[in-house]
C-alpha cells in the first residue's frame, strides 16, 4: 500500500492524491494536521532522504518563523525538533511506496517512474 503523508489543503498533496486516484492506485493518507507527525516515520525519512531534503525552506511556514528559530536549524536533530513542533515545515508530500522507498515532493514523471519500478 502506498502511504501519502501531508496536509490535505496543500496544493502539491492535492496533485499527488489526484494523480494516484487517476491511475487507480489505492493509498492511505496520513494527515499531519489531524494525526501529527509519526516520530518513527520521521526518523526513517531523515535517515533515508536527509534533513536538508525534508525541510521545506521555501514554504510560508519557514518564512514566517523567527530568524533565530531558522538559524538554529543546523543539523538533523534540530530539524527533527522543528518538524515535530511545526509539521508544515516538512516538504510535502512524503510518500512511502510499497517497496519501502520514501520520496519527498511530487511530480507526475517521478510518480510514473516509481509505479513502473513496482510492476
Amino acid at each position: 500500500m502506498i502511504t501519502l503523508h501531508g496536509i490535505p489543503n496543500c496544493d502539491t498533496v492535492k496533485k499527488a492524491r489526484a494523480w494516484l486516484e487517476e491511475h487507480g492506485r489505492p493509498y492511505a493518507f496520513h494527515d499531519f494536521k489531524k494525526m501529527g507527525v509519526p516520530e518513527a516515520e520521521l526518523d526513517r525519512w531523515l535517515a533515508e532522504v536527509g534533513w536538508e531534503r525534508l525541510l521545506n525552506r521555501s514554504g510560508t511556514t519557514w518564512r514566517k518563523l523567527d530568524e533565530a528559530v531558522r538559524a538554529a536549524v543546523v543539523d538533523a536533530a534540530s530539524a527533527r525538533a522543528l518538524m515535530l513542533a511545526q509539521a508544515s515545515v516538512i516538504k510535502r508530500p512524503v510518500t512511502r511506496w510499497p517497496d519501502g522507498v520514501t520520496t519527498v515532493g511530487y511530480s507526475a514523471e517521478a510518480y510514473a517512474v516509481r509505479l513502473a519500478s513496482l510492476a
